[in-house]
C-alpha cells in the first residue's frame, strides 16, 4: 500500500513532457493503470465442500467431514480429472460418492502417474474394467497403492475368485492393504493350524470373520490360546466361532460376560458348556446376557443346566420374541385354554408363522383382541 501511494504521488507530480497535444497522456491515466496493475481482483476461492456435494454426490455431513482433508486444493482441476477418469472407467455416481467419502485423497491423486497405472496393472491380472469399477468404492485408499496389484494377485487364488474378494472387502477393507509377509501369510498359516482356510473364513456367515485375516499376528495367536482355554480344541467344529468371538472381544469383556453367569448361579461347567455349544454367546452384551438369564430363571423358572444345554436361548430377542410369547401363553393358561405342558425351548425356537398357527389362530375367537395384542406386542387390553 505504501509503495502504491508513493507511485501515485510520483505520477501526479511528474511534469508533462513537451509533446504534441494529440499524444499527451494525463497523470490520471497513469494512475488508473497503476491501480489496475498493482491491485488485481482476487480470484474466487475454490469451495471444496460445495464441490463435494454438487459434483461428487456426497451428503452435507460427508462433505463437511471430507473437506478438511482437501483444504489445500485451490482449484477443481485435479478433482475434475479424477472424476473424468472414474467416469470413463464406468464407476457410477453413487460409487464415486462412496469412494470419495471413504477416501477424500482420491481426488488429489494423479491420473496418469497413479490411477491409470493401477488400472493397467489390474488389467494385466485379467481384471476387466467393469470389475475395476466395482473395486474402486470398496478398496478405499488401497486403490492408490503400488501394492494393489500384488496383493490382489495374491488373494485371487487364495480366495478363489474376484467376487469373493469383493465380498471380503465389504466386511474388511484392509485385506488389500495389509502387509502380505508380516501379517497375512503368518495369519493364514496359524489359521490353517486351527483347521481353517481363507475360503472357510470368507464363507463364514459371521460378518466379522474376515477380520481374522488381517489382525495383528501376535493378537491372533493370543486369541487362539484364549479360545483353547474355554475348552474348545482346534479341530472342533465350533472352534472357529469361538476364535472369532474372543479375537474381536477384549479379554476384559469376555471375563465380564462370564462373570455375569457366575453371579446368577451358573457353575463353571455350565458356563463352559454355554461357550462350547454357542461361542457366539461371547458377542452378546453384558446387559442382554443378564436380562435374558434373569428372565429364564425368574419368570420361566428354568434351571441353570437346562439353559446351559440350550444357549441359543440367549440369542433371541426378549422384546420381539420371548416376552410376547411368554405373555400370550400366560393368557391362554389363565383362560384355561392351554393345560398341556410345553417344552420352553421348543416354543421359543419355533418359527413365527408356526407359533401363530398353533397358539394364536385357534384362540383368537375365544379371546377378543388376542391376535391384535400379540401382533402389536401389547397385552394390556386383553381381557
Amino acid at each position: 500500500m505504501i509503495h502504491l501511494r508513493r507511485r501515485i504521488v510520483s505520477l501526479l507530480l511528474k511534469p508533462v513532457s513537451h509533446v504534441p497535444d494529440a499524444v499527451v497522456i494525463s497523470p490520471l491515466i497513469y494512475l488508473r493503470r497503476a491501480v489496475s496493475t498493482t491491485a488485481p481482483a482476487s480470484p474466487k476461492p475454490f469451495a471444496v465442500e460445495e464441490y463435494l456435494v454438487a459434483t461428487c454426490g456426497l451428503t452435507r455431513a460427508q462433505a463437511a467431514k471430507a473437506s478438511g482433508k482437501l483444504s489445500h486444493l485451490r482449484s477443481p482441476s485435479r478433482p475434475d480429472a479424477v472424476l473424468a477418469f472414474l467416469s470413463d472407467l464406468g464407476v457410477s455416481r453413487p460409487d464415486v460418492a462412496a469412494a470419495v467419502a471413504a477416501d477424500p485423497g482420491l481426488l488429489c491423486a494423479g491420473v496418469e502417474k497413479n490411477l491409470a497405472r493401477r488400472a493397467a496393472e489390474l488389467g494385466d491380472l485379467g481384471i476387466s474394467r467393469s470389475q475395476i469399477a466395482r473395486l474402486v468404492p470398496l478398496a478405499n485408499s488401497t486403490f492408490r497403492s503400488r501394492a494393489l496389484a500384488t496383493n490382489l494377485g495374491f488373494w485371487l487364488p487364495v480366495l478363489g475368485s474376484f467376487e469373493k474378494i469383493l465380498k471380503c472387502l465389504k466386511m474388511n477393507s484392509s485385506i488389500l492393504g495389509s502387509d502380505l509377509e508380516k501379517v497375512v501369510k503368518p495369519n493364514l498359516a496359524l489359521l490353517e493350524e486351527c483347521g481353517m482356510t481363507a475360503c472357510d473364513i470368507a464363507s463364514c456367515p459371521s460378518v466379522y470373520s474376515r477380520r481374522l485375516l488381517t489382525l495383528n499376528p501376535s493378537y491372533l495367536r493370543d486369541a487362539v490360546a484364549r479360545a483353547e482355554e474355554l475348552g474348545l480344541g482346534r479341530g472342533s467344529r465350533m472352534f472357529r466361532y469361538a476364535l472369532m468371538a474372543v479375537a474381536l472381544t477384549s479379554k476384559e469383556s469376555v471375563a465380564a460376560k462370564l462373570r455375569v453367569l457366575d453371579e446368577l448361579g451358573f457353575s463353571r461347567d455350565d458356563v463352559l458348556l454355554i461357550v462350547r455349544k454357542s461361542p457366539q454367546f461371547l458377542a452378546l452384551s453384558e446387559k442382554k446376557i443378564r436380562r435374558a438369564a434373569e428372565f429364564f430363571k425368574r419368570d420361566i423358572g428354568l434351571e441353570e443346566r437346562y439353559i446351559a444345554q440350550r444357549p441359543a436361548l440367549f440369542t433371541y430377542s426378549l422384546e420381539r420374541r420371548l416376552l410376547p410369547r411368554h405373555y400370550l401363553l400366560k393368557v391362554l393358561r389363565a383362560k384355561g385354554l392351554l393345560n398341556c405342558e410345553l417344552d420352553y425351548y421348543r416354543t421359543a425356537a419355533m418359527g413365527e408363522e408356526k407359533f401363530v398357527q398353533r397358539f394364536v389362530d385357534p384362540y383368537k375367537d375365544h379371546i377378543p383382541g388376542l391376535a391384535e395384542a400379540y401382533a402389536s406386542r401389547c397385552f394390556e387390553k386383553v381381557n
